[in-house]
């Protein structure tokens, strides 16, 4: 399958990339934490929600993929900010390995 060419105008979604950063808690520990990477623009599409349960609670997860601009440094484990919103990455690939964009497979946390 190919990769057909993306409109940089669909770019619309103004995102926060943030990385696991576990802050100091004054008492000799660390208590784990985000800290801003970068801000940018992205096409966030909504793909599917799985219903399912954890701890006798119903719960679904809500899946997305997200396009931005290829960049360096971002890994599965950074998360995406959408205003109050926050995705999760899963997984990333470069869809024509030319360096043009990142794909994101991400699922929504804690909604």
């Amino acid at each position: 399958m190919g990769w057909t060419t993306l409109d940089p105008g669909r770019l619309t979604a103004r995102l926060v990339l943030e990385a696991p950063d576990d802050l100091d808690d004054g008492q000799g520990g660390a208590v784990p934490g985000w800290a801003t990477v970068a801000s940018l623009w992205g096409l966030v599409e909504p793909l599917a929600v799985r219903p399912g349960e954890e701890a006798n609670a119903f719960i679904a997860t809500a899946t997305h993929r997200v396009t931005i601009r290829f960049r360096n440094g971002v890994a599965s484990g950074m998360r995406f900010g959408l205003g109050a919103r926050r995705l999760a990455i899963r997984t990333l690939r470069d869809p024509d390995e030319g360096r043009r964009y990142l794909v994101c497979d991400c699922e929504e946390e804690g909604r």
